[in-house]
């Protein structure tokens, strides 16, 4: 992967719309903008079955992987695949009456090996500067869906073109703590992808081996209640970045998404505690995400 500087800040300016993308303890990740239309639902496949829903195919703009990217046959994606469309969310919660944003949550394959890709978001940002954070934003009318933000987020912030994505799925949402309802998309892209970043957003873009998200060298954790008085467990990862020569803290949504990532793809036991049941891992995740959002239901009604 090469950094490339090429697009000025002022041309930036002139296309771009910021992302609020970041952790926090349950991150800020979307930008102030018009409420999201209505999701379109039509055809979605709404169960953690292992058929690929809309956007999934291969050689379509929605999740065409080029010449550059491996052959389905290639190990650790083609395991990752499998796994990911058994925990397709489709459009299951695309009727909760919350502001919608989404992630994309891009893997690569280097050395045999998944990576992911993050950013870390510009310094001069209002909101979390310089917090580790996905590519992704709030949702706008043009979009027709999740995949759609993701996709265009990804491309305003680091260069990424929607048709040098693979997008395989969708995992279970979260809450920042804006009350938004972001959903993490997953996609591979090239180990050689060219990151082009804005500069208005992105300072820094790296990549961790996804590994680290269960198996990690350096990492902490602690309770955090939400503004609805729900309980959760905080991950903190710091991750030690030999080509950058330089820590990143990894944290709050980001790191739960991350984590979740690693959990489906590996399906084996982190070394540290997490608040899935592990052996029922679809199930107790999305136990967790309706009782967080039942809390926030509730304070809402309560505040009437």
């Amino acid at each position: 992967m090469r950094l490339s500087q090429e697009r000025s800040s002022a041309e930036w300016r002139s296309r771009a719309v910021p992302c609020r993308a970041g952790p926090g303890a349950v991150p800020e990740m979307a930008a102030e903008r018009e409420e999201p239309g209505p999701a379109r639902g039509a055809g979605a496949c709404p169960c953690p079955c292992p058929c690929p829903g809309p956007g999934h195919e291969r050689g379509t703009a929605r999740g065409c992987p080029s010449s550059a990217l491996p052959a389905p046959g290639h190990g650790a994606m083609e395991r990752a695949r499998h796994r990911l469309r058994q925990f397709d969310i489709g459009d299951r919660f695309s009727g909760l009456p919350l502001p919608r944003a989404a992630v994309l949550l891009p893997l690569m394959v280097r050395a045999g090996r998944l990576h992911l890709l993050l950013t870390v978001r510009s310094l001069q940002l209002r909101r979390s500067p310089g917090e580790v954070c996905f590519p992704g934003g709030k949702r706008e009318d043009t979009d027709r869906d999740d995949i759609d933000t993701a996709l265009r987020e990804a491309k305003e912030e680091v260069g990424l073109q929607p048709e040098k994505v693979e997008v395989i799925c969708r995992l279970m949402p979260g809450i920042d703590k804006m009350n938004n309802l972001v959903t993490p998309v997953v996609g591979f892209i090239e180990e050689t992808f060219q990151v082009t970043p804005n500069p208005d957003e992105v300072s820094e873009v790296f990549v961790v081996p996804l590994e680290y998200f269960v198996k990690p060298l350096d990492y902490k954790t602690f309770s955090y209640k939400t503004s609805s008085g729900y309980s959760t467990r905080v991950h903190c990862f710091t991750y030690h970045d030999q080509e950058h020569r330089k820590s990143f803290k990894i944290w709050g949504l980001t790191a739960h998404f991350a984590v979740f990532l690693a959990l489906v793809i590996f399906g084996e036991r982190p070394t540290f505690e997490v608040d899935y049941d592990l052996d029922n891992l679809f199930s107790s995740s999305e136990n967790y995400f309706t009782n967080l959002y039942a809390s926030i239901h509730e304070r809402k009604k309560s505040n009437l």
